[in-house]
């Protein structure tokens, strides 16, 4: 007898990809009792070391995303100089290791639950690396695992593969609905050295001796070429033949790295093989259906919907099922005009009550999927997830009561976490909207704009030289107990290197011999400190910051004063300090 121990906890999440990761970080952080469910021995899912896809976003100016997956950004920038895959790893599993509300349940894959009624009661998993079965019970789950393990063990409603044209009236659907899908990759790295270096494919590798057998698929091992297009199994089972696919795969990324390097002339003598991914990457398989299935004419116009809690912005990026041995271009692309909204109704299940979901396996069509399915998309969707948890707790009701009846507050939680809501203002403290707002230099009104981010062109912030300072003036003695500032973190920064006509992802795709290290962005406010006015006019640091690194900073203060200011003193570069938000409660 294996064995076997029972958890209870407020809410479930099952799958550490960043959608899991930040679903389960957005709870615990709220002060729920939470479980995070991983079956890998690291997170990060398809960004892990495991698969080393890059983060990947809404395109165009000032899209990128904030919240939770800029955080991870910006401690990477700072913690991994080198863009190491382990010290990556790391500064994922510090996050959720460090939050006292969050317990990992890492190696353990969930393969049965328990119902009651209408919701799921309990999960078993089995954690092979300590012999051990978990029971976990909870009021609330959410399926951010990709295959969708929750959806056959409930009986959750959920679809594969494509529908048809007529079903949502999309330009890039089928005649006829099938099963077919995305396909999924093993990628593979190259690192450059300092003198020629030989390759010996495997006996099993393909052979591909000309550059025709590689066409339309740009082979390129600079910049930010990862080799995507090793693409297998659309046309397949997407869960059931991955080990088969994986297999395919590996002789394929091993074939293409053998003509890279023996077969024509590519420029690669000095580069070597770095790495080659043993576990697939999945774009797409199980989609759940929810109360609203998300479409490709809804992306398009924009996604203006009253329940928006999280955006995209990446084209639909239609992968064909053939995958590597598709004729012709192996995607086509509908390029976005404007971020577009992605409801909440997407993010439940229509007929399991407890039920959430996060990542590319929402509410979408195929079609829809192809652009919601990229990862700082899911991480928003995961953070919207783990605040309505958050709701379902406090007002002691199921996912969909939170539409019904507490959409704006979730909302509302959503900006005040610094996560941008397309065509939403976050509501200003009435503190600061009554205090008489000043600074020694530049404009201060932008900080009551409630828009945390350059939009539509107005810069929404305030820009001093370091020393400057903005104030509040209350008129009396008021006491303040919390402090909310975002710092520009620079959404438009670009990458060093051989990376640097690419916007900035969060690693490298291969390692060129003299790349520059990532660094916290310059436009980062580095230090500053906060002032209080004392009854005789004199001014008295009531907090100091020396090596801040990241955008959205909050913390408490406990005192009693007239007025304040924030005093930038320096940044990680820029001439210039810029200021979006500078909130007293």
């Amino acid at each position: 007898m294996m064995r076997e121990l029972s958890h209870v906890f407020d809410f479930c999440v099952v799958g550490g990809g960043l959608s899991g990761l930040s679903a389960a970080l957005a709870a615990a952080r709220s002060g729920l009792r939470c479980a995070l469910v991983q079956d890998r021995p690291v997170l990060g899912g398809n960004a892990s070391s495991e698969i080393r896809m890059w983060i990947c976003g809404a395109a165009g100016l000032d899209n990128r995303e904030t919240g939770i997956v800029e955080e991870i950004s910006l401690e990477n920038n700072y913690r991994n100089p080198s863009s190491n895959f382990s010290i990556w790893d790391s500064v994922l599993f510090q996050l959720a290791w460090q939050e006292k509300n969050l317990t990992l349940f890492m190696n353990c894959s969930v393969n049965s639950l328990e119902m009651q009624g209408q919701s799921i009661k309990s999960i078993r998993g089995w954690q092979g690396t300590a012999e051990t079965w978990h029971v976990i019970t909870a009021d609330v789950f959410a399926d951010c695992s990709g295959d969708s393990i929750l959806a056959p063990l409930s009986g959750a409603e959920f679809s594969i593969g494509r529908e048809a044209t007529d079903e949502f009236d999309e330009s890039l659907a089928q005649e006829k609905a099938d099963r077919k899908t995305m396909g999924m990759s093993c990628l593979i790295q190259a690192r450059e050295t300092d003198s020629p270096k030989t390759f010996i494919p495997p006996p099993w590798a393909t052979k591909i001796s000309c550059d025709t057998q590689l066409a339309n698929r740009g082979h390129d091992f600079r910049g930010m070429n990862n080799f995507w297009w090793l693409e297998l199994g659309g046309d397949r089972d997407s869960i059931h033949d991955t080990e088969e696919l994986r297999d395919e795969l590996l002789a394929l990324a091993f074939g293409v790295w053998d003509h890279i390097k023996n077969h024509g002339e590519h420029g690669a003598d000095n580069w070597e093989l770095e790495w080659v991914g043993f576990l697939p990457g999945k774009r797409e398989s199980r989609r759940y259906i929810g109360d609203h299935v998300l479409s490709e004419k809804e992306l398009l116009s924009g996604g203006k919907f009253p329940d928006l809690v999280a955006y995209g912005g990446w084209p639909i990026d239609d992968h064909f099922p053939g995958g590597f041995y598709h004729q012709g271009e192996p995607n086509r692309y509908i390029h976005m005009k404007q971020p577009y909204g992605i409801p909440y109704r997407c993010l439940y299940s229509k007929n399991i009550d407890n039920l959430y979901f996060a990542g590319r396996n929402i509410s979408a069509t195929h079609v829809g999927i192809s652009s919601t399915r990229v990862m700082a998309t899911c991480s928003l969707m995961g953070q919207a997830v783990g605040l309505a948890a958050a709701l379902c707790n406090k007002y002691s009701c199921l996912p969909r009561g939170v539409y019904d009846k507490h959409i704006a507050e979730l909302q509302a939680m959503l900006m005040e976490d610094d996560c941008y809501l397309p065509g939403m203002k976050r509501e200003v403290s009435e503190l600061c909207r009554n205090a008489a707002l000043s600074a020694s230099e530049g404009e201060p009104q932008a900080l009551l704009s409630g828009v945390d981010r350059p939009l539509d062109g107005e810069p929404n912030a305030w820009v001093g030289k370091p020393g400057s300072y903005l104030q509040y003036d209350f008129g009396r003695k008021t006491k303040i107990s919390s402090v909310r500032i975002v710092f520009d973190s620079d959404l438009n920064r670009m990458g060093k290197g051989d990376c640097k006509n690419h916007v900035e992802k969060n690693i490298l795709s291969n390692f060129p011999l003299h790349q520059p290290p990532r660094t916290p962005p310059a436009s980062l406010v580095k230090e500053f400190c906060l002032e209080a006015r004392l009854p005789d006019g004199s001014w008295k640091q009531c907090y100091v910051e020396t090596n801040n690194y990241q955008r959205l900073l909050r913390f408490q203060l406990d005192i009693e004063t007239e007025a304040i200011r924030l005093i930038p003193k320096a940044t990680w570069g820029a001439e210039e300090c810029r200021v979006f938000a500078f909130e007293l409660r």
